[in-house]
């Protein structure tokens, strides 16, 4: 049994790996997209007015008072709330990678997703300096954005892998196998986003609950 199972796990490894090395520019591309707009996040906010510093400001303690204050958290509908954003991501990730016009809009999307990140990262720690800043960021969006980001970042490759074999061979049975890996594939990656929104509800939102007396 232990040599079946180890059998089993060095196999998935070399599909892994073999995946990656047929994939690695698609991903590299997809990265730096991302990248490119979590610099334009960070951009944005070091380049903000005074208002609309006030204004992030206000939010961000605002929020940490109400940590503090201990308010309850509907979990049950903020998880709802979240799962059904990532299905509608994965679903418009799905949709626009399963056209040919469709990778601008994925690459816009995934550029938005990283513009978001920054703005985020950028915003906390203006509010709350760079020590608790990045205290509170790893506490806050870490945890769950170890998933949800290779995952997003591997839907978009998906897309671009779609693409790309339907411009090589447009018979029509290919096209439809395509189409159908990049189902399965999205309905997969579906599932680590909706974990990802587990994690962020009822890890990341405690932790930040029990860490939030030292903002």
């Amino acid at each position: 049994m232990r040599n079946l199972g180890k059998k089993q796990d060095n196999k998935i490894k070399t599909i892994l790996i073999s995946y990656l090395k047929n994939n690695i520019r698609d991903y590299g591309i997809i990265t730096i997209i991302f990248v490119i707009g979590l610099i334009f996040g960070i951009i944005f906010i070091n380049n903000a007015n005074q208002v609309q510093i006030d204004e992030i400001s206000t939010y961000i303690n605002n929020f940490i008072t109400s940590l503090k204050q201990n308010i309850t958290i509907n979990q049950t509908q903020l998880l709802q709330q979240l799962c059904i954003s990532n299905f509608i991501l994965t679903i418009i990730l799905w949709f626009v990678g399963s056209t040919v016009i469709g990778i601008p809009i994925v690459y816009g999307i995934i550029a938005y997703r990283g513009f978001c990140l920054g703005y985020t990262i950028s915003s906390c720690i203006a509010t709350l300096g760079s020590g608790e800043g990045t205290a509170f960021v790893g506490l806050a969006i870490l945890l769950q954005n170890i998933l949800f980001i290779p995952c997003i970042l591997s839907l978009a490759v998906s897309g671009m892998k779609l693409y790309k074999s339907i411009l090589k061979d447009k018979r029509k049975e290919n096209i439809k196998l395509e189409v159908t890996r990049h189902t399965i594939f999205s309905g997969l990656i579906l599932i680590g986003l909706e974990i990802s929104a587990f994690v962020e509800v009822y890890i990341s939102t405690n932790l930040l609950q029990i860490c939030s007396k030292y903002f």
